[in-house]
């Protein structure tokens, strides 16, 4: 017996439809996510240790409209393309050191994030239900704090790291996830089912 959660007929979770794409359309994708997001690092509010930016935001966004999969892979094609010293990161920053430095931790929870997001969309938590798709986008922000201020804590103590890494971040973090259902729910049409199916 078929079970129908894998069944290949089950409606598409994305409006972009990617996973119904031929390769060169998940490449030309890929291209687009990553200038996506290398945009959403240039809207920036100067803070110490670390930024705000739009990022999570891209992040959120990439994972719940590409699947977890192409999500993580485009996110991860970006922090290379920072790595090598494209300035593609926070403020138009480049180079190796930064996955080393105090915002390292981000920026390795951003590929765990999409693909976290990903997945929750791929099971509904998407644009057809903006509250789940609110809370998935949520959990995304909570993991890239976590993750971030992690590490964050190794450079300069845990009260500190939660102090700097943390808790300035929490209401960005709420605004970008509504942000982020909403316009989900845009890209659908507007036409959202209750949380119930």
């Amino acid at each position: 017996m078929t079970d129908v959660a894998f069944s290949s007929s089950r409606p598409s979770f994305s409006p972009l439809r990617l996973q119904d794409r031929s390769l060169a359309w998940q490449v030309g994708a890929v291209v687009l996510g990553t200038l996506f997001l290398t945009l959403s690092s240039y809207v920036e509010v100067p803070m110490v240790p670390v930024p705000v930016t739009m990022q999570t935001f891209a992040v959120t966004l990439v994972g719940a409209l590409y699947g977890w999969r192409l999500g993580a892979l485009t996110i991860a094609a970006w922090l290379v393309e920072g790595a090598v010293g494209f300035p593609v990161l926070s403020g138009g920053a480049a180079g190796a050191a930064h996955f080393v430095g105090p915002t390292a931790g981000y920026l390795f929870a951003f590929p765990l994030v999409g693909a976290l997001v990903g997945w929750l969309a791929e099971r509904g938590w998407n644009g057809n239900r903006v509250v789940l798709a609110f809370v998935a986008m949520l959990l995304g922000n909570l993991a890239c704090l976590v993750l971030g201020t992690a590490w964050l804590a190794v450079m300069i103590g845990a009260e500190q790291a939660v102090t700097f890494g943390f808790l300035p971040f929490i209401v960005g973090g709420l605004l970008k996830s509504a942000l982020g259902a909403a316009t989900l729910m845009a890209l659908r049409g507007g036409k959202a089912k209750p949380v119930n199916p």
